[in-house]
């Protein structure tokens, strides 16, 4: 049953052979015709091309499928500088405790106690 590659095929094509020469010589005109329809009907595979797809300078729809992108990539660099002059500008909290810890005589503990807060409120100063 391992037979090469070659041989099976030399046999499926003598099968196909012999029942295309038992065809009505009108179907194997007809077939014919149908495959040369076919074949001028054919398209090769098309060509993958290397580049971006919205900086062409191709029809309307691809420059305002190109503007979408551009809108989209401003909006997000926008979002994203916003973002990082936030992370800036906000007060550590870290750091406060930090410091207050340096300078107070306070232990760590009351820093950790969730009733602190209220209590700093209420104490006076």
């Amino acid at each position: 049953m391992n037979r090469p590659d070659d041989e099976v095929a030399r046999k499926i094509v003598g099968h196909l052979d012999f029942g295309v020469e038992r065809l009505d010589p009108a179907i194997r005109e007809r077939l014919a015709g149908a495959r040369q329809a076919a074949l001028a009907r054919y398209r090769g595979k098309p060509e993958p091309v290397f580049g971006l797809a919205w900086a062409t300078l191709g029809g309307g729809g691809q420059r305002s499928q190109g503007a979408r992108y551009l809108v989209a990539i401003a909006a997000l660099l926008v979002g994203l500088t916003g973002v990082v002059y936030w992370h800036t500008l906000a007060p550590s909290d870290f750091a406060d405790v930090d410091v207050n810890l340096l300078t107070d005589d306070l232990p760590i503990n009351a820093y950790l106690d969730q009733g602190f807060d209220s209590w700093l409120k209420r104490a006076p100063r």
